[in-house]
């Protein structure tokens, strides 16, 4: 467990009692409301010093709203120090209305328009949506990259498109663990790599096992592999609570890289579960 307090960069909140959120009927487990003194349970004794709050496919085009609760939250906790609000940027530079409404919610660093719940995923590519991810630097907004592997070739052609803009890779991927595949995912993940506006979230991985019998064995060389490829100076601690709860613990995906990263330097290990984040995301 790190000696020092750390920045969680993938966080999920939701009031299932103010808003709708239909894929949480497929996951009954975590249907139910999830906010901050339900996170502080969970992390149990890991010193979380600051949190980055990731929108949650709300329902109903609440988007807007959702990130003006999630800023309620932050103006009464300021250890929820950033939010990373859904944006429709399938509309083209007319999502600059949208834009300019989240700007002005102190908290908001970042935008994520989900893809991997897209069953036809190169919408991400069309020339409306690219425009539309230009527009971001001048709002200092990066963008959350959230593909299952069987579409990491649109997340590395949007980010060879928009040199300016700065992608975070959240889950790794999304490789099939599960399945134990590791091509084209493991060349996929090197080639983002070599893109120096890409950065990689370690999170969301041990939910891409086997849920019932995942083991450390599983998940252990997915991560060490981006942990190679990306190095220090481009990694990001994220618990992906409260979807982790589907498979394991909050401390227990920090245990797991615990010991993947022994022997590392303190310097190391404070930019991948802190300082990295606190740059990125200005915190």
């Amino acid at each position: 467990m790190p000696d020092f307090p750390i920045v969680d960069t993938h966080v999920h909140l939701y009031d299932i009692e103010r808003f709708r959120y239909a894929w949480l009927s497929s996951v009954p487990r975590i249907n139910r409301t999830c906010l901050i003194p339900d996170f502080d349970a969970a992390r149990g004794n890991v010193d979380v010093e600051k949190f980055v709050f990731a929108e949650v496919a709300v329902s109903d085009d609440a988007y807007l709203e959702e990130a003006q609760f999630i800023q309620q939250l932050a103006d009464g906790d300021a250890r929820l120090a950033g939010i990373i609000a859904h944006a429709p940027l399938e509309r083209g530079v007319e999502v600059e209305e949208t834009l300019d409404k989240l700007a002005a919610l102190r908290s908001v660093r970042g935008i994520r328009r989900l893809i991997e719940t897209e069953r036809d995923p190169s919408f991400c590519v069309a020339d409306g949506f690219v425009s539309a991810l230009k527009l971001l630097p001048a709002y200092g907004f990066t963008f959350d990259l959230c593909v299952k592997h069987w579409a990491m070739t649109y997340a590395i052609e949007l980010a060879r498109r928009c040199p300016e803009v700065t992608f975070v890779l959240d889950h790794i991927g999304k490789p099939d663990v599960r399945n134990g595949l590791v091509e084209p995912w493991r060349r996929q993940i090197s080639e983002m790599a070599a893109l120096p506006n890409v950065v990689c979230k370690i999170s969301g991985v041990i939910t891409e096992a086997d849920h019932a019998r995942w083991t450390r064995n599983d998940v252990e060389p997915y991560i060490a592999h981006v942990i190679e490829r990306f190095g220090f100076d481009r990694i990001l601690y994220g618990s992906d609570w409260s979807v982790a709860e589907l498979t394991h613990g909050y401390a227990e995906f920090v245990e797991i890289l615990d010991g993947l990263m022994t022997g590392v330097s303190e310097t190391d290990l404070r930019k991948f579960y802190r300082d990295n984040a606190m740059r990125l995301y200005r915190l």
